[in-house]
């Protein structure tokens, strides 16, 4: 079962967790509100709303702070589902279970439950033969190869990567990958949590 954000009715004068989050890496990237709002292209006062949990954004809203955060959708949605107590228990997660959303120019799926775990696999299935734009985030990330074939740029030197290859980003450097045939291709991205 694929798990979906909360509609705003459900959430609807209760604190919702993702605001937390935000402020956690913002305060992490060395951010204040008002620079993240200029990053993020939205106001200071939703921002500042939304910390405090009074405020749920919407997707669009919600790719422009993954995003200005350095950090991507799923991401994000998957630290609202979690708990604290969470961090020490096994998590098993179903081939058709997890939290499904927007990671890069493609889509993701997260491979654990729980909001305070060390580490985050993630699979990443996509189709884009155009590159993004190059990412660096704070976080050491780790990307394997399932199917298809890959070009990877890696601090501006492309590596092309096909099934069973593996690469290691550690935190800072600037990053992109782009189908290399015009085939989907399906990868595990293994990110640091962060915050």
């Amino acid at each position: 079962m694929t798990t979906a954000p909360p509609s705003p009715a459900e959430t609807a004068g209760t604190l919702l967790p993702l605001g937390p989050r935000v402020r956690a890496l913002r305060t992490q990237r060395g951010l204040t509100l008002v620079q993240l709002a200029a990053l993020a292209d939205l106001s200071h006062p939703f921002l500042s709303q939304l910390e405090r949990g009074l405020a749920r954004p919407s997707m669009a809203s919600l790719e422009k702070i993954a995003s200005a955060l350095g950090t991507s959708v799923v991401e994000l949605l998957a630290d609202e589902r979690g708990s604290a107590d969470e961090a020490t228990a096994v998590s098993i997660v179903r081939a058709d279970d997890g939290v499904i959303g927007g990671f890069g120019s493609g889509l993701g799926r997260v491979l654990v439950s729980g909001a305070r775990r060390p580490f985050r696999p993630i699979e990443y299935t996509g189709e884009n033969t155009e590159w993004g734009e190059v990412v660096a985030h704070a976080e050491d990330e780790f990307l394997h190869v399932i199917e298809g074939t890959i070009e990877l740029e890696l601090g501006g030197v492309v590596h092309r990567l096909g099934p069973r290859d593996s690469a290691y980003t550690p935190g800072g450097m600037g990053h992109r990958w782009r189908g290399a045939d015009g085939q989907p291709y399906r990868l595990i991205v293994v990110k640091e949590s962060g915050a």
